[in-house]
């Protein structure tokens, strides 16, 4: 067999199963070249096919996924920040309960989150504890909350940020210069 024919590796597979005398026919061996590039691309079709009905593998299927769901797609917003959009969506159907914020804060921040609730002032907050910073898709986590929470209670959000005696004397100069501004104290757009 010449195997500088066969660059399919579905072709080499269907080349495979052929009688032994077959193997010095180029004619077969382009066939099967052939089908199997063919049956290379269906494969390559259906299996990419297949990661649309997971939100985490989906890449031109959320469109699909936030028509569903009744979000408006952003094809400018990061692929990321989209799956995380539809996945807390999906995750913040239920009763309303701190786990449920929990859950959906999570999808979209992708760290823990804590949950804490303030009943005298009918508020509740959620913190940010893995990340550090404003998470990027602060806006949309708010608005998914906003339609999730009660109409009557408050909502309050932490942020971790770095501080000037978390990086003193641990970390070089040239390893600050690489974190960016957002993520330290007051770093980050006025008024958040």
């Amino acid at each position: 067999m010449n195997e500088a024919l066969l660059a399919s590796e579905r072709g080499r597979e269907l080349f495979s199963y052929l009688p032994t005398y077959y193997e010095s026919s180029r004619i077969i061996q382009a066939d099967m070249n052939t089908k199997g590039t063919e049956m290379d691309s269906l494969f390559g079709t259906l299996n990419e096919t297949l990661q649309q009905f997971f939100v985490q593998t989906a890449t031109w299927g959320l469109d699909h996924w936030e028509y569903e769901l009744g979000i408006q797609s952003d094809q400018r917003k990061p692929i990321e920040q989209r799956r995380a959009l539809v996945e807390s969506k999906l995750r913040g159907s239920g009763k309303f309960s701190g786990r449920l914020v929990k859950n959906v804060a999570e999808a979209y921040d992708g760290g823990k989150v804590s949950v804490s609730f303030q009943p005298q002032e009918w508020s509740f907050t959620v913190e940010f504890i893995d990340t550090v910073g404003i998470p990027p898709n602060l806006d949309d986590l708010k608005a998914v909350i906003e339609e999730i929470k009660p109409a009557h209670m408050k909502v309050e959000y932490e942020f971790s940020y770095i501080l000037i005696h978390d990086i003193d004397s641990v970390m070089k100069l040239s390893e600050i210069e690489e974190i960016p501004l957002s993520k330290f104290a007051g770093g980050g757009p006025f008024g958040q």
